[in-house]
């Protein structure tokens, strides 16, 4: 019979070793090196200029947390690390890190976490100040990340009869989600609303995938600026999870006001099941908006139909998207 170990709680008080090494990992281009064919540790130590003591505990380490593969004293890479984690990949993602693992994010979680849970939430407005820094970097480096789910959702749009003129998109960020549909839909027009420092990346990447011609921007806050009217599709990514049911309701309703007669709103969720303690990823998400957000959540399918119904909705629907941890909600009006 087994015995009760300590072994969880060990590993989750060191999980900040794991970010550090995935740090490392990036910053020197191991994944990189080893998908160049450097398998050895000398080999990579000298394509990462880094000592090869130090390289053979990282690469030991990473292989321990399933990154790596080692036989016979050569490193190879698992096929999802040379996917999302190998610069050569059209799929790399590692850039991430400079947002999920920015210091200020890092210092919101670990400096206090007693402070947080008593308190309900984040003390102050958290990462929702005006114009605060952090979502530049947001904007900056989670473009990988987030633009094969616009994609997909872009794809889904397009087979709409018909597809929609004037799309509006809120807490636009990096821009992603307008930008992927106005270019599955050449007579959109995309408006974003965000603020202006956020809004000059958004730009930045309109014009890169050259739509900058019908990409339009609303600078300042999605509660207090004039959306203007007639919209066919709203967006709303990433963005309800950061504010409690009653401020979502209010902005429902704004949102509903700026649709034309069909007009459909779209948002961007992580929905946990019921249980609220799976998937696991949306499950966990929760925790993340509670050190960040003064009263934020990761809401249930049923909550997101309840404040649909608040606002005026006939209701939402909730799905799946396909290879992510998120939802695409849909608010039927």
């Amino acid at each position: 019979m087994s015995h009760p170990t300590p072994e969880l709680f060990i590993d989750n008080v060191f999980a900040y070793q794991k970010t550090a090494a995935i740090k490392a990992a990036i910053g020197l281009g191991l994944f990189s090196a080893i998908g160049k064919d450097a398998k050895t540790v000398e080999a990579i130590s000298q394509e990462t200029r880094a000592a090869s003591r130090r390289i053979r505990i990282l690469c030991d380490y990473l292989t321990v947390q399933g990154f790596l593969k080692k036989v016979d004293g050569r490193y190879e890479t698992t096929e999802a690390t040379q996917i999302f984690l190998d610069a050569g990949s059209p799929a790399y993602m590692g850039g991430v890190v400079e947002f999920m693992d920015s210091p200020e994010l890092m210092r919101t979680f670990l400096e206090d976490p007693v402070a947080y849970v008593r308190n309900g939430g984040a003390t102050g407005s958290a990462t929702l100040d005006p114009d605060h820094p952090l979502w530049v970097t947001f904007a900056r480096a989670m473009v990988p990340f987030m633009a094969p789910l616009a994609q997909g959702i872009a794809e889904q749009v397009t087979s709409w009869s018909p597809p929609p003129r004037k799309v509006l998109d809120i807490a636009a960020g990096h821009g992603m989600f307008g930008i992927a549909i106005g270019r599955a839909v050449p007579q959109a027009e995309i408006v974003a609303v965000d603020w202006e420092p956020v809004l000059a990346v958004a730009k930045e990447n309109a014009e890169k995938a050259g739509i900058g011609d019908r990409y339009r921007t609303i600078g300042g806050s999605a509660f207090e600026v004039d959306y203007g009217s007639a919209y066919d599709l709203v967006l709303l990514p990433n963005f309800l999870h950061h504010f409690d049911k009653e401020t979502c309701v209010a902005l429902l309703k704004k949102v509903k006001q700026s649709l034309s007669t069909n007009g459909k709103v779209l948002a961007v969720e992580f929905v946990p099941n019921e249980d609220r303690i799976s998937p696991y990823m949306p499950a966990c998400f929760a925790f993340s908006m509670l050190a960040h957000t003064p009263s934020g959540d990761a809401y249930t399918a049923a909550e997101l139909d309840a404040m649909a119904l608040a606002a005026g909705f006939k209701g939402s629907t909730t799905s799946m998207l396909a290879n992510s941890p998120e939802s695409l909600v849909t608010f039927e009006s």
